[in-house]
């Protein structure tokens, strides 16, 4: 039997006889090819899917049947309800951001020489697994400035316009001439000029005194000026040392600052010397000499990244790091096939790069940054590994997301039922956004 087409007579296959595929395979043997692929995806995709889905119905035990009860708890209890709003924050933000760094970097990258190390640079984080890059990510974010890398950056630069007290643990001794005053201390008593004044502190370790400063010495009078000595008060070696007085091995607090005030006013100041001595004008006679707060303040040690308010945003930071590669790899691909014309066009009008950039580039590359910002939203549902690592116990309950909630539920918590409840919740979030993938990429294929 034959058919007739638009080139000639097409022989049609007898009846009872396998068609057989555009490839020449007939149907039989590639079916037989792909069932050990469909048997491993029943086993291991639609098996545990379709067990978790019965199993969110039945209580914890798993032999009574417990409703929607499960589904409930969702919405009810406070750590499932801390990691649904945690999942909102991942996936507004992350994909957004690692999407438009992405951007940024596959535009830059066609405007430089090296632009292919560029990018093998920023794509080189996807080669580290998500528990390497927690484990980097902890010690990044180390609270202590000389292990964090973060917060060493963050100390040097405020430092530079804040720098921080060398005297932070100083306080009057026993019998001092010294009182607290808001953070700092001042004189008990009013102070006049020719008459020497003693400002004797402790508590500081020697190894943490300025490098500057020299043995004390006791002021000498000047007439008409309020001369002194500010020193740190203490003696090795027991009954060695005379109280509130300068001894030849104590140490004066080189740059310490003091103030004279009167009626609440300052009207002189200075700086301590190397040797512990300072002088201040005939201004200061009749007023109390203050040592300001600014003198005692602690050492700036950082941001506290890790903690219950900033956990979330420093986590997502590390993904990023991880995943700003990969949109630009993507995005950088579907520049190249944008047309050169357009853009050549746009600068001959007039247009300035942030023109061609915003009205030509990025409406050429809509497609693709939809289906970069999509993948990436289907994989910040499904973040684990570096909300388990990153957080300390402290605030892994603020950084907690519904994959670490699954987790926890299941295994931690022994509540199976509620674990399958959130996997099977997970899915019905992934599935609208797979879908939405998939269509997009059909309808680029068909073009």
């Amino acid at each position: 039997m034959t058919s007739a087409t638009a080139g000639g007579v097409t022989p049609t296959p007898p009846a009872g006889r396998t068609r057989k595929s555009v490839t020449g395979t007939r149907r039989t043997v590639a079916v037989l090819f792909l069932l050990p692929a469909l048997v491993l995806l029943g086993a291991l995709v639609v098996y545990p899917i379709g067990y978790s889905l019965i199993r969110s119905f039945f209580n914890q035990t798993g032999d009574g049947f417990a409703g929607v009860d499960n589904y409930k708890a969702l919405f009810t209890d406070d750590g499932i309800r801390t990691a649904l709003k945690n999942n909102v924050i991942w996936v507004v933000f992350a994909p957004t951001i690692s999407t438009a760094l992405g951007l940024v970097f596959a535009v830059l990258t066609e405007r430089i020489r090296w632009g292919t190390a560029f990018k093998l640079v920023i794509f080189m984080p996807m080669a580290i697994s998500m528990l390497a890059a927690g484990i980097i990510f902890r010690l990044v974010y180390d609270q202590d400035p000389e292990k964090g890398v973060a917060n060493a950056v963050w100390v040097g630069v405020h430092d530079t316009f804040a720098e921080s007290s060398a005297f932070p643990k100083a306080h009057p001794g026993r019998e001092s001439p010294l009182r607290a005053d808001n953070g700092g201390f001042i004189t008990r008593q009013p102070v006049r000029a020719g008459d020497p004044v003693t400002l004797p502190l402790v508590g500081v370790a020697p190894d943490q005194l300025p490098d500057s400063a020299k043995k004390a010495v006791a002021a000498t009078s000047e007439p008409g000026k309020v001369t002194g000595t500010a020193w740190q008060d203490f003696t090795r070696g027991k009954g060695v040392g005379k109280l509130n007085g300068v001894d030849g091995s104590e140490v004066g607090y080189a740059g310490m600052k003091v103030e004279a005030v009167k009626d609440g006013k300052v009207v002189d100041s200075t700086t301590v010397r190397d040797d512990g001595t300072f002088t201040l004008s005939d201004q200061a006679d009749g007023a109390l000499l203050r040592l300001p707060a600014g003198n005692f303040r602690e050492p700036y040690n950082g941001v506290n990244w890790l903690g219950p308010s900033l956990v979330t945003p420093a986590v997502i930071g590390s993904y990023v790091w991880m995943w700003a590669g990969f949109a630009m790899v993507l995005i950088a691909a579907g520049l190249a096939s944008v047309p050169r014309e357009l853009m050549e066009a746009a600068r001959v009008d007039g247009a300035s790069e942030w023109q061609v950039f915003r009205r030509v580039t990025v409406p050429l590359l809509a497609p693709v940054l939809a289906v970069v910002a999509v993948t990436l939203m289907i994989n910040v549902l499904k973040v684990f590994d570096l909300v388990f690592i990153i957080p300390p116990g402290s605030s892994q309950d603020d950084a907690n997301v519904l994959a670490l909630e699954l987790y926890r539920k299941g295994f931690a918590e022994d509540q199976p039922g509620v674990a399958s409840a959130i996997a099977v919740f997970l899915l019905l979030l992934v599935i609208p956004v797979m879908l939405f993938n998939v269509r997009r990429l059909r309808r680029e294929v068909r073009r």
